[in-house]
């Protein structure tokens, strides 16, 4: 809790407190209290209890330890691309994912002072990304925080009017900061996509599904098609597919993906069992009822 800038301790501790109080109903989610994952949680489970946590791996922590039945994570973007570090947290984290939401991002400039005293906005990368034609139009520098409220927090505790803070509309009455700007985003389809974790695997109702995995292929000639091959002979569609490097080998042998459909429906079991054939490891991190459409 001391981690988080002054302004946020009261609210973090009242937040835990209550959750504390009934582990099942909390949910973590990383960022002071006002951040977008703190909106999402919201949305999703109103009748949840939110546990703000300082970083991603506090929040996986929380669930794996007892103190929140699930954790809200913002996993990919659709300006900036994938929350740094989520690739490697979930396979590790013995989470399994049991869910999505997607939230329309608009972010707010907020400050103590002038809005023409502001000089830097202070923010998590993923916000400083997503609004970084708007800032270099206003002539305003970026500066790197692992939160966007908790930089609302920061900018209050500082005091500093050429200091501000891009963070979500709702930080700047929690922290006592005027708006300057509001609406920010470099395109109208800005959007983030989370994913809730559990201990277990979430009961599913009706509807379309989704399923995420990590697999490994051998680094061997056309080894990524023939894993593939079984998703398109059996008409399966795999929405997102994304390499990544581990130990340090830069060797894009993992990889990352989301398809439609689960265990149980014929072609996605083909498929699966295709892949698995031809993979030299593989998890299933999830199957959860699908958010939206793709495509």
């Amino acid at each position: 809790m001391d981690r988080f800038p002054a302004p946020a301790r009261p609210l973090v501790a009242r937040l835990t407190q209550a959750a504390a109080a009934d582990p099942p109903r909390a949910v973590s989610f990383q960022g002071a209290p006002g951040a977008n994952s703190h909106v999402a949680v919201a949305q999703m489970f109103p009748d949840g209890l939110p546990l703000p946590c300082f970083d991603f791996a506090d929040a996986i922590d929380a669930v794996k330890e007892g103190r929140a039945g699930c954790a809200m994570i913002p996993i990919e973007n659709s300006l900036h691309g994938r929350v740094a570090d989520i690739h490697f947290l979930l396979p590790e984290s013995g989470l399994l994912i049991t869910g999505e939401h997607f939230l329309p991002i608009r972010y707010a400039l907020m400050g103590l002072g002038a809005r023409e005293e502001v000089e830097q906005a202070v923010s998590h990368p993923q916000a400083l990304g997503q609004c970084r034609g708007w800032l270099h139009a206003h002539g305003i520098e970026p500066m790197d925080y692992p939160d966007t409220a908790g930089a609302a927090a920061l900018v209050a505790e500082r005091g500093d009017p050429r200091v501000a803070a891009l963070a979500p509309p709702a930080a700047a009455e929690l922290y006592g900061l005027k708006t300057f700007a509001s609406g920010i985003a470099d395109a109208e389809h800005n959007t983030t996509r989370f994913v809730v974790l559990a201990r277990e695997d979430g009961v599913i109702a009706e509807g379309p599904r989704m399923t995420t995995l990590v697999f490994a292929v051998g680094n061997v000639p056309a080894a990524l098609y023939k894993a593939m091959g079984g998703f398109a002979t059996n008409g399966v569609n795999m929405t997102k597919l994304e390499s990544y490097q581990r130990g340090g080998s830069f060797a894009a042998t993992e990889f990352y993906a989301d398809v439609e459909g689960g265990p149980g429906e014929p072609g996605f079991d083909r498929a699966l069992a295709e892949l698995r054939f031809h993979s030299e490891r593989l998890r299933v991190l999830g199957t959860y009822r699908r958010a939206r459409e793709r495509g």
